[in-house]
C-alpha cells in the first residue's frame, strides 16, 4: 500500500479512538444552524487526524467540515512522498494534493450516543480522488479503497450487491438539517421510493451509507445538498466495489453540489427513473 493510504489510515484510527473514548463525554455543543450539531469532540478529532497528517505531509492542503479550506506550504506543488525517484533519481513530485476530511460523520447521532458514526479521510490529486479510508470505530470496522486496486473492508475484499430490481433492494437516504425550510428535504423522494423497495433506511451518516452500498449491505443510497467531506472517501469506496456513483439525473457526480446517487449498479437507473417519478409529482 502506499504511503498515502498508511497516513490516512493512521490519522482514521487515531480520531476514531478519540470518538470512542469521549462518547457520552461531550463537553459542548454549538449550532452551525438550528438544527445542525457541531461538537467540543469534532474539533478534536479534526485537529488530530490533520496533525497526524501533516506530520507525513506538511505541505498538502485540507478541505474540512470544521476548519475549511486550509492550505499547505505549497499548495500548488507537493514533494515526493518517498514512493519513487525520477529518472535522475531524484524524488518525484507529487501532484497537488488534498485531503478531504469529515471528522465525525453523524454529528447529531454521537451527541445522542447512538453509535452509527464515523471519521472519514479522502486524498485527492489534481482534482481526482484516489484514496478513501473510512472508520467506524464502535464496530472496528475500516473501509478503504486506492484508486484502481479494489475495495476493501479490513483486510477482505467487498463487492456491491447482485440485487438487480429495485422492488427487492434495501436503500438509504437522509434529509437536511433545516428539513422544514429546505426546498431539497427529500421527502417527496423517500416517500414514493420507500413504497417500490423493500425498504429505505436513514441511519445519519451518509460515509458509512456509501460504505454499506460498497459491501453489499445496503443496494442504493441518494442523498441531497451533502458536502465534499460526505461524500468523497465513500463515492471512491463504491467505485472500487463495482458500483455507481452519479449526480440525480445518472449525470456525473459533483461533489460540490452535494446531489448523490450511488448503488450497486444495476438497480442504478430504476432508481434515477424513481427520483424523476416523485419529484415530478
Amino acid at each position: 500500500m502506499t504511503k498515502v493510504f498508511e497516513v490516512a489510515k493512521a490519522a482514521a484510527l487515531a480520531g476514531g479512538a478519540l470518538l470512542k473514548a469521549r462518547i457520552g463525554k461531550i463537553k459542548s455543543v454549538d449550532y452551525k444552524s438550528a438544527f445542525n450539531l457541531v461538537t467540543d469532540v469534532d474539533k478534536a478529532s479534526e485537529e488530530l487526524i490533520i496533525s497526524t497528517i501533516k506530520a507525513a505531509f506538511p505541505e498538502d492542503s485540507f478541505l474540512a467540515e470544521e476548519g475549511g479550506i486550509i492550505h499547505g506550504k505549497n499548495s500548488a506543488k507537493c514533494e515526493g512522498d518517498g514512493e519513487g525517484q525520477d529518472q535522475s533519481g531524484n524524488p518525484k513530485r507529487s501532484p497537488s494534493r488534498r485531503w478531504i476530511i469529515d471528522p465525525l460523520d453523524g454529528t447529531t447521532n454521537y451527541a445522542h450516543s447512538y453509535p452509527f458514526f464515523c471519521v472519514s479521510i479522502a486524498a485527492e490529486e489534481d482534482g481526482i480522488v484516489t484514496h478513501g479510508v473510512i472508520f467506524n470505530p464502535m464496530s472496528g470496522e475500516l473501509f478503504r479503497a486506492v484508486k484502481g486496486l479494489g475495495a476493501f473492508l479490513n483486510d477482505e475484499p467487498i463487492h456491491v450487491s447482485s440485487c438487480a430490481s429495485l422492488d427487492n433492494g434495501l436503500l438509504a437516504t437522509g434529509f437536511p438539517p433545516d428539513t422544514v425550510n429546505n426546498i431539497f428535504n427529500n421527502m417527496d423522494s423517500f416517500k414514493h421510493i420507500t413504497n417500490v423497495c423493500h425498504g429505505v433506511r436513514r441511519d445519519g451518516s451518509a460515509a458509512l451509507d456509501l460504505s454499506f452500498v460498497a459491501c453489499g449491505r445496503l443496494d442504493g443510497f441518494w442523498e441531497r445538498k451533502l458536502s465534499a467531506w460526505d461524500v468523497a472517501a465513500g463515492a471512491l469506496i463504491v467505485e472500487e466495489a463495482g458500483g455507481k456513483v452519479s449526480n440525480l439525473e445518472a449525470g456525473p457526480l459533483d461533489m460540490m453540489s452535494g446531489h448523490i446517487l450511488a448503488s450497486n449498479s444495476s438497480i442504478h437507473q430504476q432508481v434515477v427513473d424513481a427520483l424523476a417519478t416523485a419529484n415530478s409529482r
